[in-house]
């Protein structure tokens, strides 16, 4: 059966998953930057996986794209820009050629119509429920699982409804001390989850959570 599932998302060993004031020239906040000591492990195992190089990061890294067939995001994940849209030039951080290769469905409360890129990807722009998101992506998906790409709110949103089977948390020894936490405030949601697997390697450490 199709499955739920959260991959690469990396915190804080205070649980933060971004920084403040996420923006254009920022995008995971003030002190946060893409490559740093929190994204640092995922730069390097993206680097060795294309080289054909294993290891602990790799094969976490590695996991997160087997059997996807498709993703749901948040509009702060698609991009820096909050409330109406100003234009539609913007077509996310990833270029022409975004490396997801499957229907995308971004959680916003401002529609604009589909985006359709090179290399097989599609962004649908969605105000439906969590529950009716997650049904048109299960049917995109063709009998993949689906990927709850982020950012922290969205998986939150997921995770309070109890709608995820599997999340890879990420834990970078850091300290960030503000910003927006990845499990704050999950309420009764988190009960029916367990600590499957938890691995560490010389950079970061891999909690993987599943259903009870």
């Amino acid at each position: 059966m199709p499955k739920v599932r959260v991959h690469n998302v990396t915190i804080s060993l205070d649980g933060f998953a971004a920084g403040v004031n996420q923006r254009l020239d920022a995008p995971f906040g003030d002190g946060v930057g893409w490559g740093d000591e929190l994204h640092s492990w995922f730069v390097s195992a993206t680097e060795d996986a294309a080289a054909g190089k294993t290891g602990i990061d790799v094969d976490y890294f590695v996991r997160g794209d087997q059997n996807i067939g498709a993703t749901i995001m948040g509009r702060n994940m698609f991009g820096p820009q909050r409330g109406p849209w100003q234009d539609e030039s913007w077509k996310g951080w990833w270029g022409d050629n975004p490396p997801y290769h499957h229907d995308v469905f971004v959680h916003t409360h401002h529609l604009r119509p589909t985006l359709e890129m090179a290399g097989g990807t599609t962004f649908h722009f969605t105000d439906e429920p969590l529950e009716t998101v997650l049904q048109r992506a299960f049917d995109a998906a063709g009998g993949k699982d689906v990927r709850i790409g982020g950012g922290a709110a969205v998986i939150r949103q997921y995770l309070r409804a109890g709608l995820i089977d599997e999340l890879h948390l990420v834990i970078a020894p850091m300290l960030i001390g503000r910003g927006e936490r990845l499990l704050d405030n999950l309420g009764d949601g988190i009960d029916g989850y367990r600590v499957s697997e938890l691995v560490g390697s010389p950079t970061v450490t891999h909690a993987m959570l599943v259903r009870r």
